[in-house]
């Protein structure tokens, strides 16, 4: 919290065109749509949580992965996200303009958000999609396919842009990232054993064949998804590959195993991606979207499929994670302020001993360690934000693992103090402190462990203090 504290007053206000602009402060146009969406959010997607849970389940085993399993309220809410203009809020930068009419739209379609939002102003509105799990869905700006989309738009050619790009802004598909491995410790991506062999033919076409097994693959079963990005390392072994076999040999970046990791596109479903079993997260199937295993055998793919190129998997990977995980710790923020809240109700309704809860120094103390973890967490992750405004995602790498590390901790502690205000009825299904708490704990594995991202900032505050010495001499 010392640290969180001593950035905070570092980079609570940043200078803008000479004037100095809070972290939280709205131009009056972006202002209106977050109190827009904030009606949306808690009179629209909260309620309708109930309904959601209550429909998928109806459905057991493999059908809760089935079309049938799609609860039809979400269908509504993302008809109503379209019409108040809630629609792609995500999106960092234009489409291009040969693949949206002159209205910014495809058909009926409104693909293209009124205004483009920097990433601090996203993340505020992040904030306010974070209080409920239907509400980055129901508004098209839900992970894996938000990052997926960026990719997309930032790599993608332009077949695969028509492709796969349009279905997913206009929300008629959704999409999966395939990385982390079942055999290999993946937070270490040079790891990954993922084969992709490539064949040049006789005419002179070239071809892939896709080899390897991966988990935690969110949205593979699910029955939308029509598209899968798998990180795959190179593979030149095949006697047409002698030119790059010689090549990989005198490379630095293949010395170093970056240069094998490849990201390509594999259309779903395939008849060589079979889903192996669904994972749960302490329990919880997360079904109709989930989370599987899956087996890649002999997935054949043409040259088409390849983004960027060879060997940019982890320039991509890279490219894909920087706004994401503003977009991951500003929705924690989101989930932990309503439990906050509802925490600070329950102090007024429940009473032991004569008082409410509020009234004991003890439940006083959680109170206020809450509200400053909050705040903490808020701050950080909008100053983060801010810089990657500024300075790009590679220079704001310091503040990416920061917020990496502290804001799900911070976020893990204030639902973990409303879940002990609420004893046995905050580990109940009738609260939603159970699972929030089991997302945020997750979430300090997801997009690489605490322990990767603590090494990453150490190594980068130790370079800028030896850059500092080193000017004083």
């Amino acid at each position: 919290l010392t640290l969180c504290c001593i950035q905070i007053k570092r980079i609570i206000c940043y200078n803008c065109k000479n004037e100095t602009m809070s972290l939280l402060a709205l131009p009056p146009e972006i202002f209106t749509l977050k109190t827009k969406l904030e009606s949306f959010v808690n009179d629209r997607c909260i309620p309708a949580e109930t309904e959601f849970e209550a429909h998928i389940e109806k459905f057991s085993g493999s059908d809760r992965w089935s079309e049938n399993a799609i609860p039809p309220v979400m269908k509504e809410l993302k008809r109503e996200a379209q019409s108040l203009g809630f629609w792609n809020l995500f999106l960092p930068h234009p489409v291009p303009s040969n693949l949206i009419d002159t209205n910014n739209s495809v058909g009926d379609i409104p693909v293209v958000p009124k205004k483009y939002l920097s990433n601090r102003e996203y993340g505020i509105l992040c904030e306010v999609m974070g209080r409920s799990a239907l509400a980055p869905e129901a508004c098209n700006c839900s992970a894996p396919d938000t990052g997926n989309m960026e990719v997309l738009l930032k790599h993608g050619s332009a077949e695969q842009q028509s492709r796969f790009l349009m279905p997913l802004l206009q929300g008629k598909i959704r999409s999966a990232f395939l990385m982390t491995e079942p055999d290999v410790a993946s937070s270490d991506a040079r790891n990954l054993e993922t084969k992709l062999t490539k064949i040049i033919e006789g005419d002179g076409k070239v071809k892939y064949i896709l080899n390897g097994r991966k988990w935690w693959s969110t949205g593979a079963m699910d029955p939308r998804c029509k598209l899968a990005l798998v990180v795959a390392k190179m593979d030149y072994s095949h006697p047409s590959c002698a030119a790059e076999r010689e090549k990989q040999q005198h490379s630095d970046d293949m010395k170093k195993k970056r240069g094998y990791q490849t990201v390509v596109i594999v259309p779903m479903p395939h008849p060589g991606v079979k889903c192996v079993r669904p994972l749960t997260v302490f329990g919880y199937d997360d079904a109709p979207h989930g989370h599987a295993e899956v087996s890649l055998e002999n997935v054949e793919l043409d040259a088409s499929a390849v983004v960027l190129g060879e060997g940019r998997g982890f320039e991509i990977a890279q490219s894909r994670l920087g706004p994401g995980r503003i977009h991951h710790c500003m929705r924690a923020v989101g989930l932990a302020a309503r439990c906050y809240e509802l925490m600070l109700e329950r102090t007024s309704q429940r009473q032991t001993f004569g008082k409410f809860l509020y009234e004991h120094g003890s439940c006083r103390e959680l109170i206020a360690d809450s509200a400053s973890d909050l705040e903490s967490a808020r701050l950080l992750t909008l100053a983060c934000a801010e810089e990657i405004d500024r300075l790009g995602a590679r220079g704001a790498r310091d503040k990416i693992a920061l917020i990496k590390v502290t804001v799900p901790e911070l976020t893990s502690r204030v639902v973990d103090r409303a879940v002990q205000i609420f004893g046995g009825a905050g580990v109940s299904g009738d609260f939603p402190l159970a699972r929030a708490l089991v997302g945020l704990r997750t979430l300090r594995i997801a997009d690489g462990p605490d322990a990767v991202h603590k090494q990453t900032l150490a190594m980068l505050e130790l370079k800028k203090a030896k850059k500092r010495a080193l000017s004083r001499v």
